[in-house]
């Protein structure tokens, strides 16, 4: 009888934590916007009538968004009026997004580079809901590796 692999199964995208330089936040109810993409430029070669050349250009990296529910600490919000009102206290930050798995070890890790808030958006609010006051920032960054 043929022995098969050990099953591996993945992380759930549900425990996770946000380091931010100097920021501490207990908890974020999201965390999106890991990405990156390469432009492409094309151009014709001389004598290659049938297709077009395609190289890599500039790499370009998405906001990443931060959601989290509005309590007491407003550590990131601060950070993002300092912008807003061009403090020059004002400091680009490095951080990571750590997935853990079920036991809240650390398993994987995601650093992003010189960011700061580029924008932050305040809760929405409904007398007939029973929803949790969520904030959003958004955070530009010169770079994210998943580590």
């Amino acid at each position: 009888m043929a022995q098969t692999g050990q099953r591996v199964d993945p992380y759930g995208s549900f425990d996770f934590l946000v380091e931010i330089d100097g920021i501490v936040r207990a908890s974020f109810q999201e965390a999106s916007g890991l990405d990156s993409s390469i432009d492409i430029t094309e151009y014709r070669e001389g004598g290659m009538n049938e297709t077009m050349r395609k190289l890599p250009a500039k790499s370009k990296y998405s906001n990443i968004t931060l959601k989290w529910g509005s309590a007491d600490d407003h550590d990131l919000y601060d950070w993002h009026q300092q912008w807003v009102k061009g403090d020059p206290a004002a400091t680009r930050r490095h951080g990571s997004i750590v997935l853990l798995d079920r036991t809240g070890q650390e398993k994987l890790r995601w650093n992003f580079v010189n960011a700061w808030p580029s924008k932050w958006t305040g809760p929405s609010f409904n007398a007939k809901g029973n929803d949790v006051a969520i904030e959003t920032l958004e955070l530009a960054h010169e770079g994210v590796e998943r580590a």
